[in-house]
């Protein structure tokens, strides 16, 4: 009987910390091997640290038998622009079975981001691997980004994600039925429990004085090197977070920045909380925003759109607000753009840091709230990739018929409506045309012209 070889790819700890948690949940099958691949996608591989260098991931190294690279592994190329050539395939496969020692195993795979390289790549390579997918924050609750090969999507079994929104069900992959499974709230806690009792630099911070005042928390995205805004406009987004904190009576705030962020953002906003009277700490080593969390116990979490806030209030319990998500769902480009959903989702979900009274009354969403959080994110989700979801059109158009009005226009764009002919592209009127076939035909033709 063959060998079995769980392989486990992960980008990120948060990441290498859910597939943890899932392991000790038991929802992974017993195997003769697990091996965590680890990958490194950073634009400048060289200079990042890879999750294997990350502090804590030693608590998480112990679930597996082996840490490989799949940088070292497909050295030169770079693993968010490279995947094999069809005919290259099992040339590839045999190189890989060999360079780690598989022989002729049984190889299961467990991937986040299915639909990008490398986690496509590495389904490609190993052809008829059975394929499980775990979801990699708020954009699981979203379409798939691209269409997937069936010869790749037709081998998922599971889509296992942590309850980050008691109620709210992953749109992602449901074309191929893939069915979700939760990750134990609780088993996912104690890994982070794990991680944050090595040697991670937070308790450094010097957000806590003596009074024993807990911080406002603030998180960095660095939102410009996915060209979602500009240097200037994001530097403006982390001072009105400052401004926003201080504004609710906060004279502690640490900010998180992202890893690859420059250091001068850090400078603006140390002169920016000195010159209103508070008092700012930079978090410099790479700590997971959950570490955080856990030690510090801020008072307050802001942030524009980053998962971390929802792990800090269905998780954590801690208070939560939102900077800046109007000003990036304006400018966010094409409309199919996979980091809609997270900022419509966190747009609708939680208060604006602007809204002292929002903030200090808010709370976790209801039974209703969270069916009404469902129906638009199927309706963004359908406006966004109508082709992989072209059931979802019934859904969205009753949602827009009902609900389209001048709070949730924002997630919405009216030319994007006029291209699939749904209710809110025209004035009330004139909406039978929407439903009108002919015309959707005639509309179609014409779009087809314009772009010849």
């Amino acid at each position: 009987m063959p060998r079995t070889t769980h392989i486990f790819c992960a980008s990120t700890l948060y990441g290498a910390a859910t597939l943890a948690a899932a392991l000790d949940a038991g929802l992974f099958e017993p195997a003769d091997r697990r091996l965590l691949l680890v990958t490194n996608n950073a634009a400048n591989p060289e200079t990042t640290a890879p999750v294997d260098r990350m502090p804590g991931f030693a608590r998480v190294r112990e679930r597996f038998d082996e840490v490989l690279s799949w940088n070292e592994t497909i050295a030169p190329f770079h693993p968010g622009g490279w995947s094999p050539r069809a005919d290259d395939i099992p040339l590839w496969e045999r190189y890989v079975r060999l360079l780690w020692g598989l022989g002729d195993d049984e190889v299961r795979l467990a991937v986040e981001s299915v639909q990008v390289d490398p986690a496509l790549a590495l389904c490609q390579v190993f052809t008829g691997a059975p394929v499980d997918v775990y979801a990699d924050g708020l954009i699981s609750y979203g379409p798939t980004r691209n269409k997937i090969d069936p010869l790749v999507g037709t081998r998922i079994d599971r889509l296992l994600h942590l309850d980050l929104v008691p109620g709210l069900t992953p749109l992602l992959l449901t074309e191929f039925g893939v069915r979700p499974e939760l990750v134990p709230t609780e088993a996912f806690l104690k890994v982070l429990e794990e991680i944050g009792g090595d040697e991670t630099g937070v308790s450094g911070a010097g957000a806590a004085g003596a009074d024993d005042v807990r911080p406002a928390l603030l998180l960095g995205q660095y939102l410009s090197a996915l060209e979602i805004i500009g240097h200037a406009e994001e530097e403006e987004l982390h001072l009105r977070m400052v401004r926003g904190a201080v504004a609710l009576g906060h004279r502690r705030l640490v900010f998180k920045p992202h890893p690859v962020a420059p250091p001068g953002w850090s400078r603006l906003l140390e002169e920016e909380a000195s010159r209103l009277g508070a008092e700012l700490t930079v978090l410099e080593r790479p700590v997971l925003a959950e570490v955080v969390f856990r030690e510090l116990r801020p008072a307050l979490v802001v942030g524009c759109f980053s998962t971390a806030l929802l792990t800090a209030a269905g998780l954590y319990g801690l208070p939560v607000a939102r900077a800046g998500t109007g000003t990036v769902l304006a400018a966010l480009t094409p409309y199919q753009n996979s980091n809609r959903v997270p900022l419509t989702l966190v747009d609708a979900l939680l208060p604006d840091l602007a809204d002292g009274e929002a903030v200090a009354g808010w709370s976790m969403p209801s039974a209703e709230r969270t069916e009404e959080l469902t129906a638009l994110l199927r309706a963004v989700g359908f406006c966004m990739q109508p082709k992989i979801h072209p059931r979802l059109r019934p859904e969205a158009e009753t949602y827009l018929a009902r609900h389209l009005d001048q709070r949730t226009w924002r997630y919405f764009k009216r030319r994007r409506l006029t291209s699939l002919a749904l209710p809110g592209a025209v004035p009330a009127q004139l909406s039978f045309l929407t439903r009108n076939t002919t015309v959707r035909r005639l509309a179609r033709r014409a779009r087809a012209l314009s772009k010849r």
